[in-house]
C-alpha cells in the first residue's frame, strides 16, 4: 500500500465525472485497501454510510470492476480499484459487467 493515492479533492472530482458513481464510492474503495475492512458492516462502522447502502454501493463497484466479491457480503479491492485510487483509471471509461 505504498502507492500514491489521490487526495480527497482529486478523488471527489474524479467521482463527480462519472454518472454511475456515488460520493461515498471513493471512501468505500479506500477503506477496502485495509486488511480489516471487507464487509458493508465494516464500512458502516467507519461512519461512511449505513450498511445496506454500503452493500448496494459495493455491488455497483463490483459491477464496474473496482471491487471483487470474495463471497456473499465480503469484498476486496481489485487492481483496477488500486489504479482508480492512483488516478490512473477514469471511471467514465468503465463499462458495467452485466
Amino acid at each position: 500500500m505504498d502507492e500514491r493515492i489521490l487526495d480527497d479533492d482529486e478523488l471527489d472530482e474524479l467521482i463527480c465525472s462519472a454518472e454511475w458513481m456515488a460520493p461515498v464510492d471513493g471512501d468505500i474503495v479506500k477503506l477496502m485497501r485495509s486488511d480489516d475492512v471487507f464487509t458493508p458492516e465494516h464500512i458502516s462502522d467507519e461512519d461512511v454510510c449505513r450498511a445496506p447502502d454500503a452493500a448496494y454501493r459495493c455491488r455497483q463497484l463490483v459491477k464496474y470492476g473496482l471491487l471483487s466479491q470474495l463471497t456473499v457480503g465480503m469484498y476486496d479491492i481489485t487492481d483496477l480499484g488500486e489504479q482508480f485510487l492512483a488516478g490512473d483509471v477514469d471511471p467514465q471509461d468503465l463499462e458495467p459487467d452485466d
